[in-house]
């Protein structure tokens, strides 16, 4: 871990945060904020990022259903970026990415519902591997004992790499273990130079990050997928019982 503080200031970070929650019945406050262990779930993912050293300007939240809640728990810790209509998490990413300092070269994006359990380490040798393999994009993929419901890392045996959402996946791929996070690390310039061409997830008419890495790949682009060392980091919570779960996790 070398690189990694020479270059901090060029490095911002955008947490998606406007989701709903709807299956976790979330009707006061957004889905990051439902309490695990007494404490709002993307808080964590706040800690750590304040824990390596990030700036308030640097830590870009996006924000959308009942974002008074989260301004009023965070308050001036973070800033913030107003997502007002949900149209995938490409586009939440790109309006967060906007606000970013112009000095921000590099963006991590990543789920402030799924990243509660991430170490500092992990981050560090992320973003790290990312700018030291100057690549456009890379993604943090994991192996997972029970993908269901989650999007496959398709390995092709020409080197080539896919994300395939659970809407798409063949029986074949269904046995799949390996998942996307859906973090990323991106090279900003090229990842604001790409979006307007951006199509929209067939199935889901949204804007979905997985589309990033097909685009680099389908203009020759470099892109790295980094296995997560430690799968048990990255936890989905998207139910009633994942939260339940989690909590018992957090104890």
């Amino acid at each position: 871990m070398t690189t990694f503080p020479k270059v901090l200031n060029s490095i911002g970070v955008v947490i998606l945060a406007a989701g709903k929650g709807t299956r976790l019945n979330c009707d006061e406050v957004p889905k990051v904020m439902c309490e695990l262990g007494g404490k709002p779930i993307v808080s964590y993912i706040i800690k750590v990022l304040n824990d390596i050293g990030f700036a308030k300007e640097q830590i870009m939240l996006v924000v959308g259903f009942k974002a008074e809640k989260v301004k009023e728990y965070f308050g001036c810790s973070v800033s913030y970026a107003f997502q007002s209509e949900q149209l995938g998490t490409a586009h939440a990413a790109l309006i967060g990415i906007k606000e970013l300092p112009k000095n921000i070269k590099h963006v991590l994006v990543i789920g402030g519902d799924d990243s509660a359990f991430y170490k500092k380490e992990t981050i560090i040798d992320f973003v790290e591997n990312h700018i030291k393999e100057g690549v456009k994009l890379s993604l943090l993929s994991a192996e997972v004992n029970d993908p269901t419901s989650l999007g496959r890392v398709v390995r092709r045996g020409d080197g080539q790499i896919e994300i395939i959402e659970k809407e798409y996946l063949t029986k074949e791929q269904e046995k799949i273990n390996e998942i996307s996070t859906g973090t990323f690390c991106f090279d900003r310039f090229w990842f604001e130079d790409i979006y307007p061409n951006m199509p929209k997830l067939r199935k889901l008419g949204e804007y979905g990050l997985p589309t990033a890495l097909a685009m680099a790949r389908n203009k020759n682009e470099k892109y790295q997928i980094i296995k997560m060392k430690n799968e048990n980091e990255w936890f989905g919570i998207n139910t009633k019982e994942e939260l339940l779960k989690a909590n018992t996790r957090k104890k």
